[in-house]
């Protein structure tokens, strides 16, 4: 299912390669995963808004240490991926194989960045989020500091409705 990427990966960033930071084979891997649930986390509400793409696109590139055309490449292989997956377990199996909790407390930050990014909340993505962090086994307490962040960041005081 995710061949393409890795694909994209093998070919341009090999395992090991300083590009992406250093990163081997299974933090690529975890970066495929991540984007696709930034992905579907846009597309959760059954409408793509600009400033969810563009969160995307900054989210990927800064926490992933990715270049603006890696991004952009990631990005349009990971939305071909999402249409044609049947499941979250191939990226949530991915994350919990090769990430740590702070990490894995990360991609749910990363996620609620995107989920606030047009400015309201709506209940399928915070659903969503909750449903990724119960199976890339984060804490409640995590989900909550990473959404109170997320908050932070954007310039938000309060969650957006």
């Amino acid at each position: 299912m995710i061949g393409r990427i890795k694909k994209y990966f093998d070919e341009r960033v090999g395992p090991g390669t300083e590009s992406v930071g250093g990163a081997g084979h299974h933090n690529q891997r975890m970066r495929i995963a991540t984007a696709a649930l930034l992905i579907e986390m846009a597309n959760i509400d059954f409408s793509s808004e600009p400033e969810e793409i563009e969160a995307i696109h900054q989210t990927i590139q800064s926490e992933l240490e990715l270049s603006a055309a890696e991004t952009s490449e990631l990005v349009t292989l990971a939305k071909d991926e999402t249409r044609e997956m049947s499941s979250y377990y191939q990226f949530t199996s991915i994350i919990n194989n090769t990430c740590t909790p702070e990490e894995k407390a990360i991609i749910i930050e990363m996620l609620w960045k995107v989920a606030i990014a047009d400015g309201r909340l709506d209940n399928y993505e915070e659903h969503f989020i909750r449903k990724i962090a119960n199976l890339i086994y984060v804490p409640r307490d995590q989900i909550v500091a990473a959404k109170h962040s997320a908050l932070k960041e954007s310039g938000k005081d309060r969650e957006p409705f």
